[in-house]
C-alpha cells in the first residue's frame, strides 16, 4: 500500500487533494457548459448547436472524417486543447442520435463527460484520456462495419461508446500484479481478480449515479445499463483473453453467432471493445509507434518503481533488459495477431484487411529497428574492442619492451 502510494505522489499530491479536485470539477464544469448561459436563465436542454462555439475549425473538419482509420488522435487532442474524449463522446452520441432517442439532459451528459475525462491520469503515459479517446473512435469504426451496423440496437451502441470512453477510469498507471504485491486496497476488494476492470467499471457507474444521467430511465433499466456496461469493461481483462478468445473461434467455426440474439450481440461488442481496446498496433506506422513507445514507457516507470523499493521486476517492466520493439513484436506475435485474424473471420471487410496489413508493416518495421539497433550495437562493441587494444599497446613505448 505505502508503494503504491509512493507511485502516486510522484507528483504534487497533498493532503487536500480531494478538495482541490473537486473544486477544479466545478470550475471545469463552469466553463465548458458556458455557466454564464445557465446563469441568466437559460434553458437546460442546450441545442448542440451552441457547443460547437468551442471547436477550432480544424476540429470539426477531422469530426467529419471519424470513421477513418487513419484519424489523428493526438492531432485532434491539440485542437481541442486536451479535451479529445469530451468531444468526440459527445459528438458520436449526437451523429447517432442518442441523445434525443435515450432523452440525456444535456448538463448532466456534458458534466457526466467532463468528470469522465478529469478521472483519467493524464499524468500517466499511455493509460490517460488521450487513449480512451482513441479507443471510443476505434470502436466507432467498428460499429459502423456491416455486420453491426445492420444487426446492433441503438441500446448496444449507447453502451458500446460509454464502455470503450469509460474502460479504462482512474487507471493508476501500473498493473495488477503490482497491485496485488503491495498490498494495495483495490487489490484486496476485488480478491486479486479483474481488478483494475472491476475499479474501471465501478468508477464509471459511480459518475453515472453522481450526475444522474439516466435518473429519468426505470430504475431496473439503469440497472441493466451498469451491470451490461461492466461485462464489457471486464471483457478487457487482458488474462482473460485466451478464454474470450477460444469462445470466439468455437462460433465462427460453428457458424453459430446470431446477431439477433441479445447475448451475441453483447459478446460481440465484448469483442469489438477488446479490439478496440489494443488496436494501436494495427494503426498507421507514425501514430501506432507513438503509441508503442507510451505504453512502454508506463511499463518502464513502474519497473523504477519496483526497483527502487527492491521488489521483483514485472515482465516488460525493466528499461535494461527490454526495448519498444521486442515487446511490440511479442505483443502482435502472442495477443494481437491472433485477435484480429479472428475478427476479419467475423468481419471480412475492407477495415480488417487494412488493420492486419498495417500490423504486418508495423512489425516488419520494428525488426529492421531492431535489427539497426543490434547492428549498431556490435559496431559499437568492437569499435570500443579495437581502441582498448590499441590504447593497451601505446602504453608500453616500443624501445622498452623486455625480451
Amino acid at each position: 500500500m505505502f508503494l503504491f502510494a509512493a507511485r502516486l505522489s510522484c507528483g504534487s499530491a497533498s493532503a487536500d487533494s480531494g478538495t482541490e479536485k473537486r473544486v477544479h470539477r466545478l470550475l471545469s464544469f463552469q466553463r465548458y457548459l458556458h455557466s454564464s448561459r445557465l446563469l441568466r436563465g437559460i434553458p437546460q436542454q442546450i441545442p448542440l448547436h451552441i457547443l460547437d462555439e468551442d471547436y477550432s475549425g480544424q476540429a470539426k473538419c477531422m469530426l467529419e472524417k471519424v470513421g477513418n482509420w487513419n484519424f489523428d488522435i493526438f492531432l485532434f487532442d491539440k485542437l481541442t486543447n486536451g479535451n479529445s474524449l469530451i468531444t468526440l463522446t459527445l459528438h458520436l452520441l449526437n451523429q447517432y442520435g442518442l441523445v434525443d432517442l435515450f432523452q440525456l439532459d444535456m448538463v448532466k451528459l456534458w458534466r457526466f463527460l467532463v468528470l469522465v475525462q478529469e478521472d483519467y491520469h493524464n499524468d500517466n503515459p499511455y493509460h490517460n484520456s488521450v487513449h480512451a479517446a482513441d479507443v471510443t473512435q476505434a470502436m466507432y469504426c467498428y460499429l459502423q462495419e456491416p455486420m453491426l451496423s445492420k444487426s446492433l440496437t441503438s441500446y448496444d451502441i449507447l453502451l458500446g461508446l460509454l464502455a470503450a470512453a469509460t474502460h479504462d477510469l482512474d487507471h493508476p498507471g501500473v498493473n495488477q500484479p503490482f497491485l496485488i504485491k503491495t498490498d494495495h486496497y483495490l487489490a484486496t476488494l476485488y480478491r486479486n481478480t479483474s481488478v483494475l476492470e472491476n475499479h474501471h467499471w465501478k468508477s464509471a457507474v459511480g459518475l453515472l449515479r453522481e450526475t444522474g444521467l439516466f435518473s429519468h430511465l426505470p430504475a431496473e433499466d439503469s440497472m441493466n445499463m451498469e451491470r451490461e456496461l461492466g461485462s464489457l469493461i471486464l471483457a478487457t481483462d487482458i488474462s482473460r483473453q485466451n478464454d474470450y478468445l477460444s469462445r470466439f473461434r468455437t462460433h465462427l467455426d460453428q457458424d453459430s453467432l446470431c446477431l439477433n440474439t441479445a447475448s451475441h450481440r453483447h459478446f460481440v461488442l465484448q469483442m469489438a471493445l477488446k479490439c478496440a481496446d489494443i488496436c494501436n498496433p494495427c494503426r498507421p506506422w507514425e501514430l501506432s509507434k507513438q503509441w508503442s513507445e507510451k505504453v512502454t514507457e508506463e511499463f518502464f516507470q513502474q519497473g523504477d518503481i519496483e526497483k527502487k523499493h527492491k521488489l521483483t521486476v514485472s515482465p516488460l517492466c525493466d528499461r535494461e533488459t527490454n526495448t519498444v520493439g521486442n515487446i511490440q513484436i511479442g505483443f502482435m506475435t502472442y495477443v494481437a495477431e491472433p485477435l484480429f485474424g479472428e475478427w476479419a473471420r467475423f468481419s471480412d471487410t475492407r477495415l480488417s484487411q487494412t488493420m492486419l496489413g498495417h500490423m504486418g508493416l508495423n512489425k516488419a518495421s520494428w525488426a529492421g529497428l531492431q535489427q539497426e539497433q543490434t547492428t549498431a550495437e556490435e559496431a559499437e562493441l568492437s569499435a570500443a574492442g579495437a581502441d582498448a587494444g590499441g590504447s593497451h599497446s601505446k602504453e608500453i613505448p616500443q624501445g622498452s619492451r623486455e625480451y
